[in-house]
């Protein structure tokens, strides 16, 4: 079988109008003599706003009942992609994860994919059908509906592509490629023609948007090529694969504001509590009788549902990340940005420095002309 994998993004299906690009996209691959299943997300921002509408209701929604709400917007997506391509006299069918094999570990918003069943869609695919795949979910051996983390249908598109033994797997979105920073903020940044594996997974842990950090460790465990590129027109994307040639080069630059700042006075079982409930956190400090670390806003309200008799200052913050192969290794980087961090050097908390990304930690949310000069200093 020669068997194809496309993934399309919340803003990819937004809207019945969307919806009719992303059904003709799929024809054209099917056209090719292509084995086609399509992984979907929610449309639009219909995942936040169930999100919203439960937190209305308690600040932390019980885990496993929010999983069964946030769902639904996949099924939605899978549904109506599915009727359009009937429509349009090409045989599909809808999946939800459970029911695509995608068995989960049991933890709730943020499960692992730990097997995949793929029985029924080969079947299906062995009936000409289009297979539409539900991202984001599957379910653990209990029975119950888990979901992969924000961003997870990524993971799940590189998890099914991979299993399938997929040549690639094409992750769609708004916009035709890999930028070296965020082209909502920066206005001259430049698209990616390729990227590493490490490249992206780090830009991705660093907080740029495009792809979900899993999806790409997953693609790199099992060298399956991603292709990232715009539903909405035909030019080329970005490749991320192992095939590069190593040299000093800075692939992106990354603000990230989705940051909270903790400072947790008198309470030494505080790791304990971050690494038993899964909580990402970094720069973890200990000073006598404080703790200081990051972790995403989004957990903020969950610790503070753990830590409730524990003092806790919580300060939004920025990071600013340069990545790139070798970029540690390059002397220059540091010397091009000094002058700019001297302008904000009572707010800088930290530099911290690996093989391949230079790590720049705030005290507040910075202004983006910070990110827009480096940006200007780095990237020729």
């Amino acid at each position: 079988m020669d068997i194809v994998v496309l993934k399309f993004g919340g803003s990819s299906v937004a809207n019945n109008e969307n919806l009719e690009v992303v059904a003709n996209k799929i024809i054209k691959f099917k056209k090719k003599k292509k084995d086609v299943v399509c992984i979907v997300s929610a449309q639009g921002k219909m995942t936040d706003n169930l999100i919203n509408e439960a937190k209305e209701l308690s600040k932390v929604p019980d885990e496993r009942e929010l999983d069964a709400l946030i769902n639904v917007g996949e099924q939605i997506s899978a549904s109506k992609v599915s009727i359009l391509l009937n429509e349009k006299g090409y045989d599909a069918i809808s999946l939800n994860g459970w029911q695509a094999g995608i068995l989960t570990s049991n933890q709730f918003q943020n499960a692992q994919i730990l097997d995949i069943n793929k029985e029924r869609i080969i079947e299906e695919l062995k009936k000409d059908k289009i297979v539409i795949i539900t991202g984001f979910q599957g379910i653990n051996e209990n029975g119950d509906i888990t979901t992969l983390g924000r961003g997870g249908s990524d993971t799940s598109a590189v998890a099914v592509a991979s299993v399938l033994q997929a040549k690639k797997c094409y992750i769609f979105s708004d916009v035709d490629g890999i930028y070296t920073a965020d082209p909502n903020k920066i206005t001259n940044a430049k698209k990616i023609n390729e990227m590493s594996y490490k490249e992206m997974s780090i830009s991705s842990t660093e907080g740029a948007k495009v792809l979900h950090d899993r999806c790409v460790q997953l693609a790199e465990k099992y060298s399956l090529p991603i292709i990232a590129a715009s539903t909405f027109n035909d030019e080329k994307g970005t490749r991320i694969s192992s095939n590069f040639v190593e040299k000093n080069e800075i692939k992106s630059i990354i603000q990230n504001n989705n940051i909270a700042y903790i400072k947790a006075i008198g309470n030494s079982n505080i790791l304990d509590t971050l690494i038993e409930n899964e909580i990402k956190f970094g720069n973890y400090i200990i000073e006598e009788n404080e703790i200081h670390f990051t972790v995403l806003k989004e957990a903020v309200e969950k610790l503070k549902k753990l830590l409730k008799n524990t003092k806790l200052d919580i300060t939004e913050t920025s990071k600013i990340s340069i990545v790139g192969i070798g970029v540690s290794n390059n002397s220059d980087t540091l010397k091009h940005i000094i002058p700019i961090l001297e302008q904000v050097k009572n707010n800088l908390i930290s530099i911290d420095i690996s093989a391949y990304k230079i790590s720049l930690q705030f005290n507040k949310i910075i202004d983006k002309k910070y990110l827009n000069q480096i940006h200007k200093k780095l990237i020729k």
